[in-house]
C-alpha cells in the first residue's frame, strides 16, 4: 500500500478540479515500528488482516489487536509572489484508531474482522491569499473488512477479505467574505486476496493483492478565481478519490532466536487513472496524464534480547506519483517518500503484549503552477508519527 489516493477536492481552475488525501501504511500497529517492512509475511499479531489475511493461520485461537495514534508534520506552502499572503504551515493534527479481531475456526478454518482508517488528512490553509479556492479540507476513511484464511497444509495458506469503505469529505472555504463549508460521504466496496508460504522452518514469504477502491463526493460550491474576485463561476462540481490496486510482495527471515530481517517490494497502479477529472455543467474535462504507476520497498530487522522484549526498526522508500515534480497539485504535496521507524514490544503476561512506535516520513520538495496566480513551492514537507498498540490472545 502506497501512501497516496487522488482525487479532487477543491476548484483550481475554471473547468479542473484536483485535491487529496493520503494513504498510509501507518495504522496504530506493530507495522509502523518496521516501516512497513515484512507486512505480508508476518503475522504476528491480528492486523495481519489489512496486510495479508491468509497469516490469519498463524494465530492463536482467539486474538484481539487494537492501536491508537497520532500524525503531525509541517507542510509549508511558499508562494511565489512574496505580495500575497500565504498558508504557511497546512499540517494539523490528525488522530486515528484501529481494531482487529481473528479466530480459529476449526484446524485449517480461521476467520476475522478488522476496522481500521489508514486513509485521510485534515489540512488547513486559514485565511491566505486563495481562501476562496480552500480554506480547510479534511478526507477521513474507516474500512471494515471481514476476512477469511483457510490452512491448505503446513506450509502454505491462502486468505481473502472483503473491505466496506466509508469515505467523508469536508470542505471549507471564503464565498462572500464568509466561511462555507460543503461536506459528502460515500460507501465504495474493495477486496484482497493473500498467500502465505513458508519455504523452510526460519523463512516465509508472502503476497497480498488489494483491488482499487472509488469515492464519490459531489460538492456543488459558487467560488471566485482569480483571489481578487473579478470573475465568479457558479459550478457544480464532482468529485472521485481513489485508490490504486497494488501488489505487495514480502520475506521474513529468522537468523535465529533473536534476530529476524524482513523486507517488502511493492507496485501501485496509479497509471490505470490517468489524470484526475472534473465534471462542470454536465461536461468532463481531462487533463494530461501526469500520473505513473509507483514502487515500493522496505527493509527491516527485529531483535529479541529477552523472552519479554522485542525491538523493531525498519526504512522504506515509496517513489513519487508523479512524472514532474513540477506539476503537482495544490491539496497534494508529495513525491518520493523516506520513512524512518523503530519501536518495542513488551510482553506484559503469557497473553498480552504492548507496544509503542515512532515513524518519520520526509516527501520530496513539489512544485505548483496551477492556478499561476498562487503558484509556489512545498519545500522538505514532513510528517511524523507516534503510536501504541495491544495485543490479547485468549
Amino acid at each position: 500500500m502506497k501512501k497516496i489516493a487522488f482525487g479532487c477536492s477543491a476548484l483550481l481552475a475554471s473547468a479542473m478540479a484536483q485535491g487529496s488525501g493520503l494513504y498510509f501504511y501507518e495504522i496504530g500497529t506493530e507495522d509502523t515500528a518496521l516501516a512497513g517492512a515484512g507486512q505480508a509475511a508476518r503475522a504476528q499479531d491480528a492486523s495481519t488482516i489489512v496486510t495479508n489475511p491468509a497469516g490469519m493461520t498463524r494465530l492463536p485461537d482467539h486474538m484481539f489487536t487494537g492501536g491508537a495514534q497520532v500524525m503531525d508534520g509541517h507542510i509549508k506552502y511558499d508562494m511565489d509572489n512574496d505580495n500575497r499572503r500565504g498558508p504557511g504551515n497546512v499540517m494539523k493534527l490528525f488522530p486515528n484508531a484501529s481494531g482487529f479481531y481473528s479466530q480459529k475456526i476449526n484446524d485449517n478454518l480461521y476467520a476475522g474482522i478488522g476496522l481500521y482508517g489508514n486513509y485521510g488528512l485534515g489540512i488547513d490553509f486559514g485565511n491566505w491569499a486563495g481562501d476562496r479556492l480552500v480554506k480547510k479540507s479534511t478526507m477521513v476513511a474507516m474500512t471494515l473488512s471481514p476476512s477469511v484464511a483457510w490452512k491448505l497444509n503446513d506450509r502454505l495458506s491462502v486468505g481473502a477479505s472483503t473491505n466496506l469503505n466509508y469515505g467523508f469529505l469536508s470542505l471549507t472555504r471564503n464565498v462572500d467574505d464568509s466561511n462555507h463549508k460543503e461536506t459528502d460521504h460515500d460507501w465504495a466496496m474493495s477486496y484482497r486476496l493473500g498467500l502465505l508460504m513458508a519455504l523452510t522452518d526460519q523463512t516465509r514469504v508472502g503476497l497480498s493483492w488489494t483491488s482499487k477502491t472509488d469515492y464519490h463526493f459531489n460538492i456543488n460550491a459558487t467560488t471566485h478565481l482569480p483571489p481578487d474576485g473579478s470573475t465568479q463561476y457558479h459550478l457544480p462540481i464532482s468529485a472521485q478519490v481513489r485508490a490504486p490496486q497494488q501488489l505487495m510482495l514480502s520475506l521474513v527471515h529468522d537468523l535465529n532466536q533473536q534476530w529476524s530481517v524482513m523486507g517488502d517490494l511493492g507496485w501501485q497502479d496509479w497509471s490505470q487513472f490517468g489524470s484526475p477529472s472534473i465534471t462542470v455543467a454536465g461536461h468532463t474535462s481531462d487533463k494530461t496524464n501526469r500520473l505513473h504507476d509507483t514502487w515500493h520497498t522496505a527493509l527491516g530487522v527485529q531483535f529479541r534480547p529477552t523472552v519479554d522484549w522485542r525491538l523493531n526498526a525498519g526504512v522504506a522508500y515509496d517513489s513519487s506519483v508523479y512524472r514532474n515534480q513540477g506539476n503537482a497539485a495544490l491539496t497534494l504535496p508529495t513525491g518520493d517518500e523516506w520513512r524512518f521507524a523503530t519501536g518495542a514490544q513488551y510482553q506484559l503476561n503469557p497473553n498480552s503484549n504492548i507496544g509503542m512506535a515512532v515513524s518519520y516520513l520526509h516527501m520530496q520538495s513539489a512544485r505548483v503552477t496551477s492556478p499561476a496566480v498562487l503558484s509556489g513551492s512545498y519545500n522538505h514537507p514532513y510528517l511524523w508519527f507516534a503510536s501504541v498498540n495491544y495485543s490479547y490472545q485468549f
